[in-house]
């Protein structure tokens, strides 16, 4: 039986991948994160798109809820290199750029304009999601 050892081997000290800031950031969009929920996204677009305009005193929110829909599902269908977007998701998610940066007009008819150009850039890019089986459709 030998009784020789193996040499000692050294390991460097270990270091965690973030520091407080970072881990603090982390933090902080965690508790900010909200679930993604097609259902709000598909009420919203049936409230724009729908037989009946919105509501004036509700549109000016509208139009912000459906400015994060579609920054969302820009960041969906861009969010994993190794399933790049379709050149339909593309076209749309550039379609978007310039009505999603769009001030919001004083009008109501403006406002509600301004929502509809939203809605249906929306609800092509969600049927193309959808498709590409990047997001699951409501139950």
């Amino acid at each position: 039986m030998s009784t020789a050892v193996a040499p000692e081997r050294r390991v460097g000290e270990w270091t965690p991948p973030l520091d407080a800031d970072a881990l603090r950031l982390v933090l902080a969009r965690m508790t900010a994160w909200e679930p993604f929920d097609i259902d709000e996204i598909f009420d919203d677009l049936d409230t724009v798109i729908g037989n009946q305009p919105p509501p004036a005193d509700t549109t000016t929110a509208l139009v912000e809820r459906l400015r994060s829909h579609l920054k969302r599902l820009s960041d969906i269908a861009v969010a994993d290199a190794q399933y790049p977007p379709t050149g339909e998701m593309v076209g749309l998610i550039e379609r978007g750029l310039p009505i999603r940066a769009e001030p919001t007009p004083a009008g109501h008819r403006g406002v509600v304009g301004l929502a509809r150009r939203l809605a249906f850039v929306i609800s092509d890019l969600v049927e193309k999601l959808i498709d590409a089986r990047y997001i699951q459709g409501a139950e």
